[in-house]
């Protein structure tokens, strides 16, 4: 059943990126400016909440309760921002890649300094959602064939299959199917993703509520009296999850991780106009919170099953979804639905940052479309970029894989606030004053910021017992922002 799932899910894929997609860099960059804003604003869904979202929230439940909510609460705030502030920024200057805005703002120098980081944070946290996405199914392809395999025409599939096999295979389906028409094709098929992955999280709801001997109602009001349905931190201020660091840091991370991402930008410039693409950031901003809201109640609903069948909890929260999955206990549905929705969430995290980090390096890096070169010329290099990133993201994940590591989400948050703080302050200095920095300063104050703010979070926390949160990434920018303001002037420039 599993294997007919996923051959059924890429065969549909791959239609429908072949049908949406277009060849050319207009299509690939920008989509051709002709996305409806309402399949962008829902594929944008399956985008930001990625597989970490589908195998990992649930799981967080174990130690901070429901209190991710207060994020979530924060990141409708960011979008209102970055649909209010920044969208008619990039609309107004055309923008193909949002870091041009630095070149014409700076100069080439800060230009190239927020591409960069863009690039840099961008691998590292995609290849970590991408690590925790594959491991997770290569473990459903093992426990199927441990139930007895897989059947194909007689022939019998099964034995083990390496994390680097796993992850090539499917960073090859990606490139094959994103290859021509990148952004134009990836709206659609973003579409997809999202539907496959909400519905395979709504089956499989449903399937722990039927095990509890609940309709819906029920199960929501067993969530509401549970005691980690708790949402709300007011009383330790020393907490990482005290409320308004919590939703401050929603509010700053939407912000960066969406209105200064190009990954995220993409789609949204593919809309025909402004408002078009307002009213699509407006409308992720919305339905994030009652997504998030069902992940974490499927997260306290499987701790109750947990209990109802005597399992031990797993070690990791991350694993709290898939040990259940796992132990047949929810049937081969289930195991079909959380890998076809593993797949999906894989699939529509790596293909965007895949596309994201190659418009980035061909527009920001090489400068492919200001040098005169052919469209033959400029379609054969932007091939070889999109080649070689495939290849540097294999790389990345393989030495995740290597390292290894628990709470990958919580990582990938901390790594948002520490490379994403320079972009963070360059575009909010541009936005805000009048004033433009020495541009060949730009680069040692951007990596002299996420420095001094780890050294400042260590001595804190060794002389006050204060550890800093996602919220060092406001600390980041302002660093950043003060930094450009001493070695400024007073321009006419807007």
């Amino acid at each position: 059943m599993v294997l007919i799932v996923l051959i059924g899910y890429f065969v549909l894929l791959w239609t429908v990126s072949k049908l949406a997609g277009r060849e050319g860099n207009d299509a690939f960059f920008r989509g051709n400016r002709q996305s409806p804003w309402g399949l962008v604003a829902f594929g944008m869904v399956g985008a930001s909440i990625s597989g970490l979202t589908f195998i990992g929230v649930p799981g967080w439940v174990m130690g901070i309760d429901m209190t991710y909510m207060q994020m979530c609460l924060g990141f409708v705030f960011g979008y209102l921002l970055v649909a209010f502030v920044l969208l008619p920024v990039y609309y107004r200057w055309g923008l193909t890649s949002i870091y041009t805005y630095l070149e014409r703002r700076f100069g080439a120098t800060s230009y190239r300094t927020g591409a960069s980081f863009f690039i840099l944070s961008k691998l590292l946290g995609a290849a970590a959602k991408f690590y925790v996405v594959v491991r997770i199914l290569q473990m459903c392809v093992e426990a199927q064939w441990m139930q007895g395999g897989w059947s194909l025409g007689g022939w019998e599939i099964g034995g083990s299959v390496s994390y680097g096999l796993m992850a090539l295979f499917t960073l090859l389906f990606i490139w094959l199917y994103t290859r021509r028409g990148g952004i134009r094709a990836l709206v659609w098929t973003d579409v997809l993703q999202t539907a496959v992955l909400l519905v395979a999280m709504l089956l499989i709801l449903v399937e722990v509520c039927s095990l509890l001997n609940m309709d819906m109602g029920k199960a929501l009001v067993a969530v509401w009296h549970d005691s980690h349905s708790r949402m709300f931190e007011f009383g330790d201020m020393a907490s990482k999850q005290y409320f308004w660091k919590q939703f401050l840091s929603g509010i700053f991370i939407v912000v960066v991780m969406t209105g200064l991402d190009q990954d995220m930008m993409q789609k949204n410039l593919t809309c025909k106009n402004l408002q078009a693409a307002q009213k699509d950031m407006c409308m992720s901003g919305v339905l994030f919170v009652p997504v998030n809201f069902l992940f974490l109640s499927l997260g306290v609903l499987l701790l109750m099953l947990y209990a109802q069948t005597g399992m031990p909890l797993p070690e990791n929260g991350d694993d709290l979804l898939s040990g259940m999955v796992f132990s047949g206990v929810l049937g081969q549905t289930a195991l079909a639905l959380f890998t076809v929705g593993v797949v999906a969430s894989a699939f529509s995290s790596a293909d965007s940052a895949l596309t994201a980090l190659t418009t980035c390096f061909c527009v920001d890096i090489l400068g492919i479309e200001r040098k005169g070169v052919p469209e033959e010329a400029m379609v054969s290099l932007r091939k070889k970029v999109h080649l070689a990133m495939m290849f540097a993201f294999l790389l990345c994940t393989l030495a995740f894989n290597a390292i290894g590591n628990h709470g990958v989400m919580d990582l990938i948050y901390t790594l948002v606030s520490y490379t994403y703080g320079p972009l963070l302050g360059l575009f909010a200095f541009g936005l805000f004053t009048k004033r433009k920095p020495q541009d060949k300063v730009v680069p040692y104050l951007a990596v002299a910021s996420p420095v001094v703010c780890y050294l400042t979070d260590v001595v804190v926390y060794a002389s006050t017992g204060y550890k800093f949160g996602y919220e060092i990434l406001m600390l980041n920018g302002l660093l950043t922002f003060v930094g450009l303001w001493a070695g400024s002037r007073r321009t006419v420039t807007s």
